[in-house]
C-alpha cells in the first residue's frame, strides 16, 4: 500500500513540476507540493529503512526513494532562496546515473512479470528525466525546457498518478512494487 501512496503523490509532484517548467505554475507556489511530497517520500523511506519489517530490500528501496525526496526538497529550497539550480543540476546527474543500474537490476530480475518490467521502464524514464534536468540546470541547455516540462508532466501521469491510483484503490491486487 505504501507503494501506491508514494507513487500517487510522486505523480502529482511530477505533473505539477512539469507544468512549472512550462511556466504554468509560479516559482513561489511550486514549493508547496515539493515540500509535501518530499516529506511524504521521506517518511515512507524512513519507515522502510527503520520500521518493524526492515530488511536489506526495504533499506535498498529507502535509499533510492531518498534520491527523489531530496530532489523535491532541493527544488523547494531553490524557489525559496532564488538559487540558480546548478547544484541541483549536478545532483540530478547523480540521480540519472544511479537509475541505470537500478533499471538493469529491476529488468533482469523481472522474469517476465509485467509490473516489474513496468517498474524497470519507470526507472529508465526517471533517469532520462533527471538527465534532462541536469542538462538544463547545470549545463544551461534551456532550449530543452519545453520538452522536459512536457515529459515531466507525462511521466507524472504514467509513472505515478495512474499506477498509484490503481494500487491505492485495490485495482491492482497482488502487485508488490
Amino acid at each position: 500500500m505504501l507503494a501506491g501512496l508514494g507513487l500517487f503523490w510522486v505523480g502529482a509532484v511530477l505533473f505539477c513540476n512539469g507544468l512549472w517548467v512550462l511556466g504554468e505554475i509560479g516559482d513561489k507556489e511550486i514549493a508547496v507540493i515539493d515540500i509535501f511530497v518530499g516529506s511524504l517520500v521521506l517518511l515512507i523511506a524512513l519507515y522502510l529503512a527503520f520500521g518493524p519489517n526492515a530488511n536489506l530490500e526495504s533499506v535498498q528501496n529507502a535509499t533510492f526513494l531518498l534520491l527523489f525526496a531530496f530532489t523535491y526538497f532541493w527544488v523547494a529550497w531553490n524557489r525559496w532562496n532564488g538559487a540558480d539550480g546548478r547544484g541541483l543540476g549536478w545532483f540530478c546527474l547523480f540521480v540519472a546515473i544511479t537509475c541505470i543500474p537500478i533499471f538493469i537490476k529491476t529488468l533482469t530480475a523481472s522474469h517476465g512479470n509485467f509490473w516489474q518490467i513496468w517498474l524497470a521502464i519507470n526507472w529508465a524514464s526517471w533517469g532520462v528525466l533527471w538527465f534532462l534536468f541536469y542538462l538544463i540546470l547545470a549545463r544551461g541547455r534551456t532550449e530543452l525546457s519545453k520538452f522536459t516540462g512536457r515529459l515531466c508532466t507525462a511521466q507524472g501521469i504514467y509513472t505515478g498518478w495512474i499506477p498509484g491510483y490503481l494500487l491505492v484503490t485495490g485495482m491492482m491486487p497482488g502487485v508488490h512494487i
